[in-house]
């Protein structure tokens, strides 16, 4: 099967609202794995790697603005391989 890596960055309110541990469940109920980390800027940084279908999914989520606590203004992306694939999804 072939996979998909993405890493997006998601600009906003988006730290101090449980966005990463939201995105973290998402990620799981699709079967993604990768991580979700704050960033100093105040953004929050993506990696979501498996099933194309399904990267492709948690990115319209995160587009759609994420959980309802948050304020998603923008999300930038770009395709990524990773080094060595993640095994599980984690937050950072």
């Amino acid at each position: 099967m072939t996979k998909k890596g993405v890493l997006a960055w998601v600009h906003g309110r988006v730290q101090g609202v449980g966005f990463r541990y939201s995105t973290q469940q998402q990620a799981r109920e699709l079967g993604l794995s990768g991580h979700a980390r704050n960033l100093d800027d105040g953004s929050v940084e993506v990696l979501a790697w498996g099933d194309p279908e399904q990267v492709d999914s948690l990115i319209n989520w995160l587009k759609a603005g994420g959980p309802r606590s948050a304020k998603v203004e923008r999300v930038l992306t770009e395709p990524h391989q990773p080094q060595q694939e993640p095994d599980r999804f984690t937050t950072n």
